[in-house]
């Protein structure tokens, strides 16, 4: 690993982001890499060395991902942290606290999709209404007839209703197959940009991961138990102690301490 020179990180505290850059094409690292290899957006890395606070995630992620971009380069996190404390615009800070003061949503009561449920063509039910009513009508008035002449029904009676029955049935397999289908189809859209975290904490933990959209789907201390949470990846996780938790994404064990610094975790997760 190539150090960067002393020159180089006495910057840091005038310019982080500048630090960073330099460190990176010092250690002749592509963002992708960097990327790929500290799990953090490359557009969140472009966004530190860019000092484009706007394009961050909330603050304290913010400064862990600093902090371990610090590391990854070989620079000082003290000193890295310290700049990025700086630099940070007092109302972004703000608005960050106001954010992560968010309470716990159990699952059963997030918000759902309005948009994705199953929808029934209004036409087609009033035509299948519509010729249940006639069948009723015509089997109504061919009786009344039969008892005013003092006759056996007639057999058409049967018939036609027996048509209009099957005609009926139809159509409501047809409408009851285009809902099972649409519901299939709707289903599929949902899972394909969701993903699904397990939190299990042995003890007292601060545990607290924000997806993609926004969404806070845990936040603050936590009571031993198993957490089962959904939302849009990436997902930004900050932990307090590890050693009291552990964290699956699809069914896959993510290994906390490869992300941790004195116990402490605070990193970008994505499928």
């Amino acid at each position: 690993m190539i150090t960067p020179s002393s020159n180089t990180q006495s910057n840091a505290q005038g310019s982080f982001g500048a630090t960073l850059q330099q460190a990176r094409k010092t250690k002749q690292v592509s963002l992708e890499e960097a990327a790929a290899e500290l799990f953090i957006l490359k557009r969140h890395l472009e966004a530190l060395e860019s000092e484009n606070f706007a394009e961050l995630p909330q603050a304290a992620f913010a400064r862990g991902f600093a902090i371990n971009y610090a590391k990854y380069l070989g620079l000082d996190s003290a000193k890295i942290a310290s700049s990025f404390d700086a630099a940070y615009p007092n109302e972004l800070k703000a608005k960050s606290v106001n954010n992560t003061d968010t309470p716990l949503q159990p699952m059963g009561t997030l918000q759902r999709d309005t948009h994705n449920r199953i929808r029934f063509n209004p036409l087609l039910i009033i035509g299948v209404i519509g010729l249940i009513i006639l069948a009723v009508f015509l089997f109504r008035m061919v009786s009344n007839a039969s008892e005013e002449n003092n006759q056996e029904p007639v057999s058409t009676v049967e018939d036609v209703s027996a048509i209009e029955q099957a005609q009926g049935a139809a159509i409501s397999n047809d409408a009851s197959g285009v809902g099972a289908s649409g519901s299939a189809l709707n289903l599929d859209a949902a899972s394909a940009d969701t993903a699904f975290l397990n939190v299990k904490l042995t003890d007292d933990a601060v545990v607290s991961i924000t997806d993609a959209s926004g969404n806070s789907l845990i936040s603050g201390s936590q009571t031993a138990g198993d957490y089962d949470l959904s939302g849009v990846p990436p997902f930004s996780v900050q932990i307090d102690n590890i050693d009291n938790v552990s964290l699956m994404l699809n069914q896959e064990t993510v290994a906390l301490d490869t992300y941790a610094t004195d116990k402490q975790a605070t990193f970008e997760l994505v499928p």
